[in-house]
């Protein structure tokens, strides 16, 4: 995979993607804290595999095709066809919960966005994908796709083993050799996403459905719901 990207397009893909970016992904789990607090998951290889299979079977197959096809929209100023993906990667979201992680992190952003004087659309709109205004501050910003999905991923797994870090719990050093272990398969999910139109956009992962809507009414937890 060829990453191109100019200094100044790094730097803002660096503001984007960091974990102190005031958009709240930290928040959430995603279902993570249910699955270790029924012993889904309990150990370090437990979490990659957990962590793995998303990027593979849902982030390679929902957002980051989903973030490709809202780029390239918004370097055309099709508002219309940024609304349909919007529409589309929300209706891709299996539980209140997922719904909700991912349009308050996207209302956080508008806000960041337009104090940032980027533009965003959607005045209209309610519910607006984190996905969807990544893909526009990425296409405003003149970021390549291919790093533009590498900051979003990583941003996404960053928070995830934060979350492992905390709930398992994982040590420092073992947190930082899943971030080793799974670069690779943040690279493979990016290639595959690359290969799927918009009527290969889905995901299937029950699993990870189940476990975040139980995590709605679990008793006792340290992740929002």
């Amino acid at each position: 995979m060829d990453i191109t990207t100019t200094d100044r397009g790094l730097l803002r893909l660096l503001q984007l993607s960091s974990v102190s970016l005031p958009v709240g992904g930290y928040a959430f789990s995603q279902g993570m804290e249910y699955a270790i607090d029924r012993g889904w998951i309990k150990n370090q290889a437990q979490v990659e595999d957990w962590t793995s299979l998303q990027l593979m079977q849902s982030f390679a197959r929902v957002d980051l095709p989903i973030l490709r096809m809202a780029m390239s929209a918004w370097q055309r100023r099709d508002e219309a066809r940024l609304v349909a993906l919007n529409d589309l990667v929300l209706a891709c979201r299996e539980t209140k919960e997922l719904r909700l992680n991912d349009t308050a992190m996207g209302e956080a952003l508008a806000r960041l966005l337009r104090s940032l004087d980027v533009e965003v659309p959607f005045l209209k709109i309610e519910e607006v994908s984190f996905t969807i205004l990544f893909a526009i501050a990425a296409t405003d910003w003149s970021i390549e796709f291919e790093t533009s999905a590498l900051g979003f991923t990583w941003s996404w797994l960053e928070n995830q083993i934060a979350a492992a870090t905390k709930l398992v719990p994982l040590g420092q050093t073992q947190a930082q050799i899943l971030f080793g272990s799974l670069q690779p398969v943040l690279t493979e999910a990016i290639q595959l996403s690359k290969m799927l139109d918009e009527d290969d956009v889905g995901a299937g992962l029950p699993a990870v459905a189940i476990a975040s809507c139980l995590h709605e009414t679990q008793y006792s937890r340290l992740f929002r719901s």
